[in-house]
């Protein structure tokens, strides 16, 4: 677990990233290209992705030069995605080429120690080895990501709208209350799922703050730099909730599954915190044109509305909704319970 202390200086300089990542998602991408969790997900991204790769011949420069920087671990260097990468892939660009030589070579180091670096990464603290590995991030990123840019787009303004809603209620506590299933806010810590095997840490902002980061390629554990001492930066999926869990006879949820139905319940509990249709159709199982179905049935039933961000449709619960979801759960207070308890 990594377990995030505010103080009020820290809450008044919290925010919500306004775009993805670029060499961020460089990095997501590569590790939803290693593993196959959450491949569902990314079906399609992952052919075209493959296919983009082999057609730009660039797969050679993936086995050899990507992926080994970027393993499917709990660690590889900070320096590959700076904090202002945020502003932009030209922004983090240049800050990867600023990155002082001596950070480099500690930080290739300390990848070398605790998974293996190939031979040459060694030589990247040199201008014009990191400028020849920089020409290969700019030709995977036109590969994989650019084609994709708008769907990615919308996803995160998706998510800012839900964000958004949660700041407008509750202020920056709010809407740190709301990220998902991977926090839990126990003020005045946030705690984040980490990957187990990391030992669990605590990261002091002292008054910087934190920048909150939407990602499209990241799933599951949420991600932060392994310095304490870099500009606090957190990286989270979109993805909180990636399937519907099986409903127990004591599941609280059984209830609203008697008065919906079951693909109806899983819609309405995942508008909760916001979710397209596409979102709905993977969390119940069923196909787009069904989830599609669903939605506008809870829709004329006055329990979620709908809107248009971009190219995205973001369904979210009304209060009438919200009251119907809180009624079937019974259980509004457990969170407070279990950080009293903590």
């Amino acid at each position: 677990m990594l377990r995030i202390h505010f103080n009020d200086a820290d809450l008044a300089r919290t925010r919500l990233a306004p775009a993805p990542d670029p060499l961020f998602e460089v990095a997501a991408s590569m590790h939803r290209l290693q593993s196959s969790r959450g491949r569902w997900a990314y079906a399609g991204w992952y052919r075209a992705a493959r296919q983009e790769l082999r057609e730009q011949g660039l797969e050679r420069a993936l086995r050899g030069v990507l992926l080994p920087l970027y393993p499917r671990a709990a660690y590889y260097p900070d320096f590959l995605t700076p904090s202002s990468g945020v502003e932009g892939l030209e922004a983090g660009v240049e800050a990867l080429l600023a990155t002082p030589a001596e950070r480099v070579a500690e930080e290739v180091g300390m990848l070398d120690r605790l998974i293996g670096a190939p031979g040459w990464a060694g030589r990247l603290g040199e201008q014009g080895v990191r400028r020849e590995f920089v020409g290969v991030l700019r030709a995977y990123y036109g590969a994989v990501v650019v084609p994709h840019q708008d769907r990615i787009q919308a996803r995160i303004e998706a998510e800012r709208a839900v964000r958004g809603r949660g700041l407008l209620h509750g202020g920056v506590e709010g809407m740190l209350a709301g990220l998902g299933s991977m926090f839990r806010w126990c003020p005045p810590v946030l705690e984040v799922a980490y990957p187990r095997q990391t030992q669990d840490r605590d990261l002091y902002l002292n008054g910087r703050g934190l920048t909150l980061v939407p990602s499209y390629f990241n799933w599951g554990e949420p991600v932060a730099f392994a310095d304490p001492g870099l500009p606090p930066v957190l990286w989270y999926s979109l993805l909180h909730e990636p399937a519907a869990r099986p409903l127990r006879e004591e599941d609280p949820d059984r209830s609203l599954v008697n008065l919906l139905g079951r693909a109806r319940a899983v819609a309405l509990r995942a508008a909760a915190g916001g979710a397209t249709t596409g979102e709905i159709a993977r969390a119940a199982g069923v196909s787009a044109s069904a989830a599609s179905r669903h939605a506008t049935v809870l829709r004329d039933a006055g329990l979620i509305t709908t809107a248009r961000i971009g190219s995205a449709v973001l369904h979210t619960l009304t209060p009438a909704g919200a009251s119907v979801l809180r009624a079937a759960r019974s259980a509004a207070g457990e969170a407070a319970a279990d950080c009293r308890l903590s």
